[in-house]
């Protein structure tokens, strides 16, 4: 028998006719007529599936107010759009903001207001929240709730920093030393080194990426498309893999990670070797500065790392850059 399409719940009621439910997380259940695959039937489904998200709970909301706009903002296009770890991430800033202001009105919170909460946040954390509550406000604009956007304009001076540490030889070799070859913590390090992708990608590597030598795979985050090619010192520690799990990297019980799972377990390895400083992240961006140092071009590092943005790639690669052409001058100079 025919499965019935996707999203849709089936029981039998009391009289015993069959009822058929369209059921998708943050949205209204709606009752579709006939029978699964029939003229009637997937044409009330498609409607229902065309139709907007309506948040559950949102008819609880005062209009006007944050916690009203936050449920709108969930399903604008500007919001859904967003790669599903970003749309987590906003989510998260957006549902704790609501939390605590969400029955104040909109038009309420001044620019003053938002410089306070972010200096009561850590230097990272005060960007994330900054962009989140920019892109409510940009909503709300847009929705005719408010006529300005108070976050414009807000400059975080303390967010003057490199970013995650970048790792840099002596302390790969440190990791090495005291991760053999045949560990996990050195199969981690090792596909994060050697592909220069983010720790939510590195984890979802499998044999199923791996095609005449490259790894195939969409980023999570952006959605670019990459093939990357299998370097040999990453291909020797991939023949030591037993081939009895698809997934390349995964936990003590042969199960995938979690991108936050993973992040703690990386951070309990570094911290063996006494790298407590360094990072998954880090990682990337020593991936970059290799690549810079072997005299790669920003358009050739991109193709690896995946940055749509070359002046991201530039930051990452400033120090490299900065040495070898300190050195070609020199040579010059002679």
């Amino acid at each position: 028998m025919r499965r019935p399409p996707k999203y849709v719940q089936a029981f039998v009621d009391r009289t015993g006719k069959p009822r058929f439910y369209l059921r998708r997380t943050g949205y209204k259940s709606v009752p579709l007529p006939g029978l699964p695959w029939s003229p009637i039937f997937m044409e009330a489904y498609e409607a229902a599936l065309a139709t907007q998200p309506v948040q559950i709970g949102s008819n609880k909301t005062k209009p006007g107010t944050l916690s009203a706009a936050i449920i709108g903002y969930y399903s604008d296009q500007s919001f859904l759009t967003l790669a599903p770890s970003t749309q987590r991430a906003v989510r998260g800033i957006l549902e704790h903001f609501r939390n605590e202001h969400g029955e104040k009105r909109v038009t309420s919170l001044q620019r003053q207001h938002i410089i306070a909460l972010l200096r009561a946040k850590k230097r990272f954390a005060a960007r994330h929240w900054l962009k989140a509550i920019r892109a409510l406000m940009r909503y709300s604009m847009e929705i005719g709730l408010r006529q300005d956007n108070p976050a414009i304009g807000i400059k975080l001076a303390n967010l003057k920093t490199d970013g995650y540490h970048a790792w840099t030889e002596a302390e790969i070799i440190k990791f090495q030393e005291r991760h053999g070859p045949k560990t996990r913590a050195r199969l981690a390090l090792t596909l994060l080194l050697y592909t220069g992708q983010r720790r939510g990608d590195v984890i979802r590597f499998g044999r199923q990426h791996i095609r005449d030598s490259f790894i195939h795979f969409r980023q999570q985050k952006t959605g670019i498309e990459l093939a990357i090619p299998i370097h040999p010192a990453l291909a020797a520690i991939i023949a030591e893999i037993p081939a009895d799990n698809l997934t390349l990297l995964t936990t003590k019980t042969g199960k995938p990670f979690s991108a936050a799972g993973f992040g703690n377990w990386f951070r309990d390895r570094c911290n063996e070797a006494g790298l407590a400083h360094c990072t998954a992240h880090g990682l990337r961006k020593a991936a970059a500065r290799r690549l810079a140092e072997a005299g790669c071009t920003m358009h050739e590092i991109a193709a690896i790392t995946g940055h749509a943005s070359l002046s991201e790639v530039q930051r990452y690669t400033r120090a490299a850059d900065q040495k070898r052409l300190a050195l070609s001058a020199m040579e010059k100079a002679k």
